[in-house]
C-alpha cells in the first residue's frame, strides 16, 4: 500500500491502575497485541491486563504525531472525556493545518 495512502489511528490503552496510555498506528489491534505481549512501549510493560480505551482514525501520520503529542499533554480527567466522548470537533482540522 502507497505510504500516501495508509490511514494512521490514535489510541488510548488503559492499564490495570486505571492509566491511559497515548499512541499511533496503522493497526491498533496489532498495536495492542504487542502491548500485551510486552513488546513495544517500555511505559506498559507490566502494567497489564491492558485494554483498548480509545481509537480514531485520523488520516495520515504528520497529523497522528500532533494529534498524540495534543492528547499525551491534556491532564488525566480531560483524557477521560476523550474517552467518553471522541475527538473534539475540529481537532482534526486544526491538526492538518501547516504551520
Amino acid at each position: 500500500m502507497a505510504a500516501a495512502r495508509r490511514r494512521w489511528s490514535v489510541y488510548l490503552v488503559r492499564t490495570a491502575e486505571g492509566a491511559l496510555y497515548t499512541g499511533i498506528a496503522l493497526d491498533v489491534q496489532a498495536r495492542l497485541s504487542l502491548h500485551q505481549a510486552g513488546r513495544g512501549a517500555k511505559a506498559l510493560r507490566g502494567r497489564g491486563p491492558l485494554a483498548l480505551a480509545f481509537a480514531a482514525p485520523v488520516g495520515g501520520q504528520s497529523t497522528a504525531l500532533r494529534l498524540e503529542a495534543r492528547i499525551k499533554r491534556l491532564p488525566k480527567a480531560a483524557k477521560e472525556q476523550l474517552v467518553r466522548d471522541g475527538l473534539p470537533r475540529g481537532w482534526l482540522a486544526a491538526s492538518r493545518r501547516r504551520p
